[in-house]
């Protein structure tokens, strides 16, 4: 019996020094990823004993503010992917979204970015290159207006649903928008119109909710206009004048 304890001890104690000494061949997860193959028999370069890996070490090599800039070794970055962001983060926390280790997702899943993590999450081109259709090219900031933080795609908004271009309507965008505010839009910096010629119109016609224009008019097309506020159980002097020609 104690030659049996004597060869589980025996084996326990050197399956301990194997984890020590060669924990890339007992412990590891998989294979490291290409830039940190160089490491394969280092462990401890990136783990602590008994807790594992930690963003303090990440950030012994790599350093924050050279991230997306400059290598590890000081050679300039030839990287496509826009990754400055990375001194924006509100917290370092490495771990929380890079593994070292392709066989880690067997384990674990890596959190996906998300932008709550940036000090500023409206300042969209900092990151992301603009857009080249028609439309973004003529647009500047306010993105999250259309747009939300998680996908690109769908939109939020479809200007069709509030107002078609036509002819009459074929400007640029910051001619009805004001200050790249896309939530909001005036009539008045195209139409020789005044507020109080507005309203003064309208009153006359019997019309007295005329604050927001797209409500009725959709496009340049007044019948069009005639017909929403009608639809939207509304009056005007207009129906009174074709009820008397009826008679």
């Amino acid at each position: 019996m104690n030659k049996v304890k004597f060869l589980v001890r025996l084996n326990l104690l050197a399956c301990i020094f194997l984890v020590f000494w060669y924990p890339h061949l007992m412990v590891s997860p998989g294979l490291l990823i290409s830039g940190h193959q160089d490491l394969t028999t280092d462990c401890f370069s990136c783990h602590t004993p008994f807790i594992g890996s930690s963003s303090e070490k990440c950030i012994a090599c790599h350093s924050v503010a050279e991230i997306g800039i400059v290598t590890t070794k000081g050679v300039t970055t030839q990287n496509d992917k826009n990754v400055s962001f990375h001194q924006e983060l509100i917290e370092q926390d490495c771990v929380a979204c890079h593994t070292d280790h392709h066989g880690m997702k067997v384990y674990r899943t890596i959190q996906r970015f998300s932008h709550e993590l940036l000090r500023e999450q409206n300042d969209c081109d900092t990151c992301h290159e603009s857009p080249t259709d028609a439309l973004h090219q003529k647009l500047a900031e306010n993105c999250d207006q259309c747009h939300s933080q998680t996908q690109w795609k769908p939109a939020t908004f479809e200007h069709d649903k509030s107002f078609r271009f036509d002819s009459d309507h074929d400007t640029e965008c910051v001619t009805c928008h004001l200050n790249n505010d896309y939530s909001q839009y005036s009539c008045y910096e195209c139409h020789e119109h005044s507020p109080s010629e507005i309203r003064e119109e309208h009153l006359e016609e019997g019309i007295d909710d005329y604050d927001n224009c797209t409500e009725c008019h959709r496009s340049g097309d007044e019948d069009e206009a005639k017909r929403l506020w009608r639809s939207k159980g509304g009056s005007s002097n207009d129906d009174s004048s074709d009820d008397d020609s009826s008679d």
